[in-house]
């Protein structure tokens, strides 16, 4: 994989061989995140549908690592896994939620649901396929213009103070959820 990851992030021409290497991995994780994402969406257990929500996350990590966009991988682990999923966990477990099926929660209109997403999944896969169909993803990238130290050099010059904006929001927003479950 180590070899995988500096191939995509050279410029040079990749072989036939080391292509294919390629795409097979993506067609494994693509694979692995669309059936995490299937079980997220239909188990009835909160907290087992935030385990498959981190696999779906992961999955999507593993992919910008695939495509050498080390700096959002390293954001995707960070933020979503590491920070959003927390949250949610975190929610999941102050609001005293009942694990489990719920009976209130089913109804006859989840058919439905499945159908409009069958017909948004083609409707959006013939408009990607339409608009797409002969561009290829270039594998030779100059390196110095898309690293992990240029990228964090311009958020922590540039960007700091919306940083640390969001920083506090985010933080406001955890502390204003445990007093939100605690009121009782």
């Amino acid at each position: 994989m180590t070899a995988l990851i500096l191939f995509a992030q050279q410029s040079v021409e990749l072989t036939s061989t080391e292509q294919w290497v390629i795409n097979v991995f993506f067609g494994v994780i693509a694979l692995v995140s669309t059936a995490a994402a299937l079980k997220m969406v239909t188990t009835d257990n909160v907290v087992h549908a935030a385990l498959y929500l981190l696999i779906v996350l992961a999955s999507v990590a593993a992919i910008y690592v695939i495509l050498g966009a080390e700096f959002a991988a390293a954001t995707q682990v960070l933020v979503y896994i590491g920070a959003i999923l927390v949250l949610l966990l975190f929610g999941v477990m102050l609001t005293r939620a009942k694990l489990g099926a719920d009976d209130d929660l089913n109804h006859e209109q989840r058919w439905i649901g499945g159908l409009v997403s069958v017909v948004m999944l083609a409707v959006m896969s013939f408009s990607l396929w339409e608009a797409f169909e002969d561009t290829k993803v270039p594998t030779a990238l100059n390196p110095d213009d898309f690293n992990t130290g240029a990228v964090s050099e311009s958020i922590f010059t540039d960007y700091i103070v919306p940083f640390e904006a969001i920083s506090v929001l985010l933080l406001a927003a955890l502390i204003g959820a445990v007093v939100v479950a605690r009121r009782d």
